[in-house]
């Protein structure tokens, strides 16, 4: 699909123009063309006035003459920025845009001109500052075009973290820990994240966990020196649980030794996502160490979606592993499914929700797949062969009735690019087994200190809410070459956003 947009000079609008064409149609090229420009195909004509007021109009033609036309306009408040001014001018100029797209595709997207990854952020900043909820949810539906739904969907989620974390909006004063460990037996074809395979690579990884263990004792430093508490840490990659048991080990015992009161910590999360990693040995350090919550992820109870997608384990072992780790006392187990993965309709994925029921995992949450730019699948989309929109949204459908069900409510979504459908990723738990860490990530509202290959870090400036982004290297050997500078980098912005001006002492 070709789109001719006409009228639009200002690139800041290019890459949100785009991303809104791709929530409709695979792949579409978007082109910006003077507006005196005549094209065959559907061409796109935006007219944009901002004054006290915006007033944005589309006008689109097809190819074959049929015409569409939507407008927006919103009464700009004083004394903005002129980054909040662009926003707004932005988002009208995409509702505008959205509207035509919907009407003459006939597909109405529930998340409305959103391609971002948190919309609950937008509820709770609009809570927080003390908006009230029926006016909130008419906002959200008036500027943004998000559906009822969704809208319900956001509420539900920012009510069950209020009540999971009540000092929510007051935890900018600690911070939380990610530590990345890029290793896995195998890479899945879905994957982007950091992950090496991990056999055949011991002296990469004695190096890596030497660097590891050293912004530990680095970063735990600096929080005792400046009595910064941790409220989670979690170890994420990778798959944590694919070195051995001796260095999970030392690992656990460098965090009580460099952490400030570990004890105190409210939640410490290991992904043993690939079950294929999981032995008694590993269960038993642990154990030793009072770590409970774990992540045991089946993706799919489909044999041969796991072959295909890369995943080499059986689902057999999944059972196993998930009957194991309950034995062996891991009493708050997390469990992922992945919805629309190749192969798969609502039939495998039915199968899929009978087989976590005879688990019953104490949270469980269910991705939509993301065609994410790098990934083998991304790469070789003919092969990997997807279910159309209406079944993923039937899938979708299925999960939410089936955690309702089973008693397991929202408590955190996200969202991705290319995600299918335009849907989301949602987090599902029992009462009281949701996981801080993950409403932490979702909401900003927190610093979280990456650790590790491939962890990013993100500071949040306990006064003004800035953010700032910092990330370490994704391959091994390059975290190895430089872990020492890393560390110090991220100390000096420890530094600027806590102890100088507008710091916490503030």
């Amino acid at each position: 699909m070709y789109i001719y947009i006409k009228g639009i000079t200002d690139e800041r609008f290019h890459r949100p123009l785009q991303l809104i064409a791709n929530l409709f149609f695979e792949d579409p090229t978007v082109s910006f063309l003077p507006s005196d420009t005549d094209e065959a195909d559907a061409t796109v004509t935006l007219e944009v006035e901002a004054g006290a007021i915006v007033n944005a109009s589309v006008q689109l033609t097809t190819s074959d003459g049929e015409g569409f036309q939507a407008s927006y306009e919103k009464q700009l408040p004083e004394g903005l920025t002129e980054k909040e001014r662009f926003r707004l001018i932005k988002n009208a100029v995409s509702h505008a845009y959205l509207t035509v797209l919907q009407d003459w595709t006939g597909m109405i997207q529930k998340w409305g001109i959103l391609t971002g990854v948190r919309p609950t952020k937008l509820l709770h900043k609009k809570l927080y500052e003390g908006t009230n909820r029926e006016t909130a949810h008419r906002e959200l539906a008036e500027e943004y075009l998000i559906t009822p739904e969704k809208i319900q969907l956001m509420q539900a989620i920012v009510d069950r973290q209020k009540a999971v974390l009540p000092d929510l909006y007051d935890l900018k004063k600690e911070v939380s820990i990610y530590i990345g460990i890029p290793f896995c037996p195998t890479k899945c074809a879905y994957c982007t994240f950091p992950a090496y395979a991990i056999n055949g690579r011991q002296g990469s990884v004695d190096s890596f966990l030497g660097g590891l263990h050293y912004e530990m004792r680095e970063i735990g430093n600096w929080l005792k020196e400046n009595d910064v508490k941790i409220t989670t840490v979690y170890y994420g990659g990778g798959t944590p649980t694919s070195i051995t048991a001796e260095e999970m080990d030392m690992l656990y015992e460098e965090m009580h030794t460099a952490f400030p009161d570990v004890k105190s910590i409210r939640e410490i999360t290991v992904e043993a996502g690939r079950p294929d990693t999981i032995t008694p040995e590993k269960l038993d350090v642990l154990n030793k160490w009072n770590i409970d919550r774990i992540s045991i992820n089946p993706q799919s109870y489909i044999q041969e979606t796991l072959k295909a997608i890369g995943r080499h384990h059986t689902v057999e072992e999944t059972v196993e592993k998930y009957k194991l780790a309950r034995e062996m006392g891991m009493n708050n187990i997390n469990m992922d499914l992945i919805i629309g993965l190749p192969g798969e309709g609502t039939e495998e994925f039915t199968h899929t929700l009978n087989e976590t029921e005879k688990l019953m995992p104490e949270s469980l949450t269910v991705h939509t797949l993301s065609f994410k730019r790098a990934s083998e699948m991304t790469k070789n989309k003919r092969k990997y062969k997807v279910a159309p929109r209406e079944e993923v949204e039937k899938m979708m459908e299925l999960a939410e009735n089936w955690t309702k069900e089973n008693g397991y409510a929202p408590y955190y979504l996200y969202r991705q690019k290319n995600i299918l459908g335009n849907l989301e990723n949602v987090g599902y738990s029992i009462p009281e087994q949701e996981s801080l860490y993950n409403i932490i990530i979702m909401e900003e509202l927190q610093t979280i200190i990456g650790i590790g290959c491939g962890a990013s870090s993100k500071f949040i400036h306990p006064v003004t809410g800035k953010i700032t982004h910092f990330a370490n290297p994704k391959d091994p050997k390059s975290y190895n070459d430089s872990f020492a500078e890393y560390a110090k980098k991220k100390i000096d912005i420890l530094d600027e956003i806590f102890l100088q001006k507008g710091s916490l002492s503030s």
